[in-house]
């Protein structure tokens, strides 16, 4: 894959995720992004960090003393947890929240 489709796949990603928080209240969860990053920050002060890695073409997730890095599978079209445990991105990203809030989202 090249650079631009990298980021295209990517903008995506950071859309959707901003669409699943839309509704929800900022109090419970508030979903941000600067540049390269999505800051989920959650109403105990914890958050869940997302971030693009280009030279790897990853995305990296960070929260909970945790980390994971996400490769792209372009047979699946789903960003694919590299350590082969079968966590997929955005059920990732909503075990989390599930974790941290007790709210289900629908990612």
């Amino acid at each position: 894959m090249n650079d631009s489709q990298y980021q295209a796949l990517v903008d995506g990603v950071y859309r959707r995720l901003t669409d699943v928080f839309e509704p929800i209240d900022p109090d419970v969860a508030d979903c941000e992004v600067a540049g390269d990053v999505v800051t989920i920050t959650f109403h105990d002060g914890k958050r869940c960090i997302i971030n693009t890695q280009r030279p790897t073409q990853q995305i990296w997730l960070a929260a909970s003393s945790r980390a994971w890095h996400f490769s792209y599978d372009d047979a699946k079209s789903v960003w694919m947890d590299d350590k082969g445990r079968g966590d997929e991105l955005f059920a990732t990203v909503a075990r989390i929240v599930k974790e941290t809030t007790g709210a289900d989202v629908a990612t």
